[in-house]
């Protein structure tokens, strides 16, 4: 995790060749070329490589493709909260954008918790490990109830140096036209340190 002069903390993951993937998507593969006076590098990976956001059209062919997502949707106030705290299922007052800091666990986010996130208008959700559901998931239920209402959702996080507490969230997806997921930059900063 890197953090700013500016204040930002990056809290993407790198993508490269030893970023986590999925079982069954491609590793994450850069070719680099030098072509006299400048180099170019050639790109293989899935829309879910390292820290990405999901779209409807990840589990609804009519949902909402990853070019649709309003940028404020990432963009703005975020409270990052412990994994027990899903546990108990409390949601801070008029949540916007949640942030879940697991410590890596492949347990995902609890189904009572990811109902009280799509109820409570929440518009997205991130968390600090491959999957929203838990890794032996084969039907991928708080996927699907967080998606079908809208909200969108942003994985592979790295929330290792980061506290619990109120921030200012910069996140955006790589504008593929009809794409179910993008590769995103997130970073987070205090408050009182924006402006």
């Amino acid at each position: 995790m890197n953090i700013h002069k500016s204040g930002w903390i990056d809290i993407s993951v790198p993508l490269d060749a030893s970023t986590p993937h999925w079982p069954g998507d491609p590793a994450v593969e850069l070719h680099s070329e030098e072509h006299g006076s400048f180099r170019t590098t050639t790109l293989r990976l899935s829309s879910h490589s390292g820290t990405h956001i999901d779209a409807p059209r990840h589990f609804f062919p009519e949902g909402a493709a990853i070019e649709a997502m309003p940028p404020d949707a990432a963009v703005g106030p975020v409270r990052v909260m412990d994994a027990a705290a899903c546990e108990e299922a409390r949601l801070p007052a008029r949540p916007e954008r949640i942030l879940i800091k697991t410590g890596g666990s492949r347990q995902g986010i609890p189904m009572p918790f990811a109902l009280a996130l799509a109820a409570a208008g929440v518009r997205l959700v991130g968390i600090d490990s491959m999957s929203v559901d838990r890794y032996d998931s084969e039907d991928f239920p708080v996927h699907k109830v967080l998606l079908q209402q809208g909200v969108w959702i942003l994985e592979s996080l790295d929330l290792s140096a980061v506290r619990e507490g109120d921030y200012e969230l910069l996140c955006l997806p790589l504008r593929i036209p009809g794409a179910d997921a993008a590769p995103a930059r997130a970073f987070l900063r205090l408050p009182d340190r924006a402006g």
